[in-house]
């Protein structure tokens, strides 16, 4: 799984910060941190008890939710602590995950500045689900496929993006399988172009949504219809 939730802040070097960052945490042994991960886009958030440090790990009691988490993404956030000297979050590196004592211990600390928690919707995750798209450039079609949707807008794969511009505005068709598997909903919208990425096939596209009301209001129902099930799909892969 790519983490991509976190822009790395170098305050001296990496090695210099690690020390700062262990030294810091052995004078708040006991104390509760907030950890930050994403299953599917959705984020998972609980507090975590800091219980010792030794050499240049630290180990944490935490919530069932977020070891099961953890223990897909190897890595965690830790939200900047009131305590801290200074401002920014942290980010380390799983060394080990007990998900039934609900214990890990974390290593490789940097400090981190959150990207994530700027985002002004939450986004999900569609994989597994048919979710194909239409994408009207100017007199041709292009197919393409949702990677992850919010109010806002929607990252796309798209196997060819040939005549799709940065900056375009352009009307697409989405065909979402339905929570109940025997239907699509189809949305349209008017989208334009922010980002263009990747170096070969498939490329992903992402398009900033334009909706008039009644998409806006079948979007909505749709990603909390999605939302809804991701955390059902989390609490069973933690039973």
């Amino acid at each position: 799984m790519t983490f991509t939730y976190y822009d790395k802040v170098v305050r001296g070097t990496e090695h210099e910060d690690g020390l700062v960052i262990i030294q810091f945490l052995k004078g708040m042994v006991g104390q509760t941190f907030s950890f930050l991960n994403y299953y599917k886009e959705i984020p998972v958030s609980y507090d975590a008890r800091l219980v010792s440090v030794e050499n240049d790990m630290a180990e944490f009691e935490v919530h069932e939710y977020q070891a099961t988490v953890i223990t897909i993404e190897k890595k965690v956030l830790i939200r900047a602590h009131p305590k801290s000297p200074v401002t920014d979050d942290l980010v380390g590196e799983v060394f080990y995950i007990n998900t039934a004592r609900k214990r890990a211990i974390l290593t490789r600390f940097n400090y981190a500045k959150i990207r994530s928690d700027l985002r002004s919707f939450v986004r999900v995750c569609l994989d597994g689900r048919r979710a194909d798209v239409d994408i009207y450039v100017e007199n041709d079609i292009v197919a393409a496929s949702v990677q992850d949707i919010s109010l806002g807008g929607v990252a796309l794969l798209v196997a060819d993006p040939a005549g799709i511009e940065l900056g375009m505005e352009v009307n697409i068709i989405l065909k979402l399988e339905a929570s109940d598997d025997t239907s699509l909903l189809e949305i349209g919208a008017t989208c334009t172009v922010i980002k263009i990425l990747g170096t070969a096939s498939p490329y992903t596209c992402v398009f900033k949504f334009h909706p008039d009301r009644h998409s806006q209001q079948s979007l909505a129902y749709y990603i909390n219809q999605r939302q809804v099930e991701i955390i059902r799909e989390l609490k069973v892969l933690a039973a």
